[in-house]
């Protein structure tokens, strides 16, 4: 579990992304930052997340956010899943699980019977100084992406 608390400052992480980009937290200051846990790539409840946040990014845009969308997959996984599906934003690769641990996203789930520690769907809006304004745990996908941005509308 994660000691991150609402209003503390993000700790500082760097993961590799697609596009050939860095996400740190000394990247978050500056603007509002939607940093959304999922499973795994081409899943059917992670795309349709994936594609509800791209549906909104012109929204989340508009607000001075960025989203970024952060599993174990592979950069490589990524980039054919951001390609396959015309995302807007960028994914991170969390192989080692660094940020999930920072975040706290790493539980015991069941999958065919059996125990593995896998991602908890969750979301967290980052503020523009690079604190922890709101998250979201154990996310349904239907309504969630509109919910973040509603959450944003009223901090921005």
């Amino acid at each position: 579990m994660s000691d991150l608390a609402i209003g503390q400052p993000v700790p500082d992480f760097s993961l590799q992304a697609t596009a050939g980009q860095v996400f740190s937290a000394a990247g978050l200051k500056g603007k509002y930052w939607v940093v959304y846990f999922y499973p795994k790539d081409s899943t059917p409840g992670c795309t349709q997340e994936a594609l509800d946040f791209r549906d909104l990014y012109p929204e989340f845009a508009r607000l001075d956010a960025g989203i970024v969308g952060v599993s174990r997959d592979s950069l490589k996984s990524h980039e054919n899943f951001k390609a396959k599906q015309g995302l807007s934003f960028e994914l991170a690769s969390d192989a080692d699980e660094t940020l999930c641990r920072l975040f706290g996203v790493i539980k015991l789930k069941k999958l065919y019977g059996k125990e593995v520690l896998g991602i908890e769907r969750s979301t967290f809006l980052i503020d523009r100084e690079g604190r922890l304004a709101r998250e979201w745990r154990k996310v349904s996908v239907k309504g969630h992406a509109q919910a973040v941005l509603d959450a944003l509308r009223e901090i921005a």
